[in-house]
């Protein structure tokens, strides 16, 4: 066992507006399995990045364990080639046999050692480099989400093989994949950064008891300064009211005075200021812990949505619905049926390459929404309502290019309203001032979300649209899907989310 420590780490890319970690502090041991959580753009893939040295930082982090790094860069020409031909030039020395032994826990056929890459699913591509990743010896591994874009059978494979590993971190926003796979979290709060035992789901309940605590802390701060402040106010008006009797007495009405009696007036009125200063240090004071309390409190604000409500019961109707690439060898869809009633949200589910995404770009092009020309044959049934208004948000986040403002120009959006909702997702101001290229592609992911939430429509079509959302973010979503109920048809593979908002199943 080793281990890893940073000491007073900080580091901003070239030109950055600001740091992305300053003067961070902590110790982790190498036979750990780590869950790393933070918001999206707080800079988890750029510390796994850090370690592999890929970047120059002050500080320090000091280690005497070898690093490797989940995904592997793949090349264009080795995209062309088997894996067991260049699988020893994306890790130096790394034996086949080895790589085939892993493979085998991964439950997956050797055979696809032996395919070009490219012709590989998601799956199958994620399952060979994580077992190139797992063949080498004493390496402390660092893997960067590694179910995104795979279907359930494949997400369950890798989360069985990732719990009988250890000595790696593991960045993933799978809550069901953190809870089976780690043993300690590191965790990028707010202003923080905390090391804790235990897996997603105690540190997210001993999260809860934390900002309970705060909160109720918080409220009887601002009580406490309420009462200072009224305290102040009071004795400072006590004070500048004596002060103004120092000076000229009426003898008949106030007999008991004298000239002397200014002293003690004085000094009167010099001990009922000197309360005053004191009171106002405890309100500073006061305040001091208020905000220490806050920094790492998560308050994620309510997201809003405004579906429009169409004319009709059945916005989508499908019958013995079948579709098959011109090229193709065999259907990608036989005989689908379903219909998608106002109120109801559908997940679409199955395997990678069962046709899901195919079957929602039919559904978008009967509808008018994708103008182009899907290569295919097609049978039965596929029907719109007429006038069906969509809000999409699909898999890809390449197009996004330029600015904030050049975006919501193409898309007709209300710029400040487009940007009040990703600040309501987190992002901070700073980010606007940015090129979308320049976004990780969370944020990427929420600019679409974004984009989506301010569109309004009769059917919301979103497509696998929590690839690299974090945490915090998809309870947002989940809220606000609960609350407003919008009628939906969507992909995706995070089983919580699938279960809690889908009002209906499709399998595919």
């Amino acid at each position: 066992m080793a281990q890893i420590n940073v000491t007073n780490l900080t580091f901003s890319y070239e030109g950055s507006f600001d740091n992305i970690f300053e003067d961070v502090s902590f110790s982790i041991d190498t036979d750990w399995k780590l869950g790393f959580i933070g918001r999206n753009g707080k800079g988890k893939t750029t510390f796994l990045n850090l370690l592999m040295e890929k970047y120059k930082y002050t500080g320090s982090i000091s280690t005497s364990t070898v690093f490797d790094y989940f995904p592997y860069h793949i090349t264009q020409e080795q995209m062309q080639l088997p894996a067991a031909e260049f699988i020893d030039v994306i890790k130096n020395q790394c034996e086949l046999w080895r790589v085939i032994c892993e493979l085998e826990q991964l439950c997956e056929n050797t055979e696809i050692l032996f395919r070009p890459f490219q012709e590989l699913s998601p799956g199958e591509r994620t399952k060979i480099l994580l077992a190139v990743l797992f063949s080498g010896e004493n390496d402390f591994l660092l893997i960067d989400e590694p179910t995104n874009h795979l279907d359930e059978k494949s997400r369950e494979q890798v989360k069985d093989y990732l719990s009988s590993k250890k000595g790696f971190i593991l960045v993933s926003h799978d809550r069901d994949l953190l809870d089976a796979c780690i043993d300690h979290v590191l965790v990028l709060n707010r202003q923080t950064i905390e090391v804790q035992s235990g897996n997603f789901s105690s540190w997210w309940e001993n999260k809860q008891r934390r900002d309970q605590f705060v909160k109720a802390e918080n409220e009887k701060h601002l009580k406490e300064i309420g009462k200072l402040k009224q305290a102040v106010t009071r004795t400072g008006q006590w004070a500048d009211k004596n002060e103004g009797t120092k000076i000229g007495f009426d003898p008949i009405k106030e007999h008991d005075r004298f000239l002397n009696t200014r002293a003690y007036i004085g000094a009167k009125t010099k001990k009922m200021q000197s309360r005053v200063k004191q009171m106002e240090k405890r309100i500073h004071r006061e305040m001091d812990e208020k905000e220490g309390l806050l920094v790492d409190l998560e308050q994620p604000e309510d997201l809003k949505l405004m579906p429009m409500e169409h004319h009709k019961a059945t916005l989508v109707h499908i019958r013995d619905y079948s579709l098959q690439y011109e090229n193709g060898k065999k259907p990608v869809l036989t005989n689908v049926t379903f219909d998608i009633q106002k109120g109801e949200r559908i997940a679409i589910h199955g395997e990678n390459g069962c046709g899901k995404s195919t079957l929602i770009k039919m559904i978008l092009q009967k509808a008018g929404v994708l103008d182009i020309h899907m290569p295919v044959a097609e049978s039965g049934i596929c029907e719109t309502a007429s006038g069906l208004v969509i809000s999409y948000v699909c898999q890809d986040t390449s197009m996004l290019k330029g600015s904030v403002s050049k975006f919501c120009m193409e898309h007709n959006l209300d710029e400040s309203l487009f940007c009040a909702i990703l600040r309501q997702l987190d992002m901070e101001r700073v980010q606007f001032l940015k090129n979308m290229e320049d976004y990780s592609e969370g944020q990427k992911k929420k600019v679409l979300i974004a984009a989506s939430l301010i569109t309004p429509a009769h059917l919301y079509v979103w497509d696998e649209p929590l690839n690299y959302i974090d945490v915090f973010s998809r309870m947002q979503i989940e809220k606000m899907l609960l609350t407003y109920q919008p009628t939906m048809l969507f992909v995706e593979h995070d089983t919580r989310f699938r279960e809690k908002i889908g009002t209906k199943t499709i399998q595919l």
